[in-house]
């Protein structure tokens, strides 16, 4: 891992994390990662910059958003969003995970990004064992990522497309495959132990 440093997005490490995400212009047009947290009661319709960006400060002011930041010195360079249910309810192809479901996992990861001057230098790989890492330090469980299935022979995609990593990126760390999620998508799955220091 080299000196990078994993932190837990916290009310401490908010400002590493807004600079990753201004540098990249609110990512994937103004997002700021909160589209996986809503479903309804916390969502502004309008989806701005500015309502988005609040919404993210709100929910980890609260505690109710979880992350494993890359920090490169004082900056973050990369980060993997996770959570337990409750916090990130929404998902792509949510009524086909739901109908295909045959158990609920105590944690998911949703969201993998990397800072454009750091890709292809396996960031998703340090982001992901991140996460892993914190949920163990938690407590460990169940957990899912959704991460994209390429197809061998398929075109290149930009990194900035895969949003939750690839199928062996998480069979790298670990995850066993479950099933296909939608039409390039799948559900993948690990069962994390608790940190020794955990409890």
């Amino acid at each position: 891992m080299g000196d990078y440093v994993i932190k837990p997005l916290t009310k401490a490490t908010w400002d590493a994390f807004a600079g990753l995400v201004e540098r990249h212009n609110g990512i994937f047009g103004g997002c700021w990662c909160t589209w996986f947290h809503t479903l309804g009661a916390d969502k502004d319709e309008n989806r701005t910059y500015e309502s988005n960006r609040d919404l993210k400060r709100c929910l980890v002011e609260e505690g109710r958003a979880h992350a494993a930041l890359v920090l490169d010195g004082v900056e973050a360079v990369a980060w993997a969003q996770y959570g337990v249910l409750e916090e990130l309810p929404n998902l792509h192809h949510r009524k086909q995970y739901e109908a295909d479901a045959d158990l609920v996992p105590d944690y998911r990861i949703t969201c993998i990004f990397v800072d454009k001057r750091y890709r292809r230098r396996g960031m998703t790989a340090v982001a992901l064992q991140g996460a892993v890492d914190l949920i163990a330090e938690s407590g460990g469980g169940v957990v899912e990522g959704y991460p994209h299935e390429i197809a061998p022979d398929a075109k290149r995609l930009s990194s900035s497309f895969l949003y939750n990593g690839t199928r062996a990126l998480y069979e790298r760390a670990g995850f066993d495959y479950i099933r296909p999620k939608g039409m390039k998508n799948c559900v993948m799955r690990r069962t994390v132990d608790a940190a020794e220091s955990a409890g």
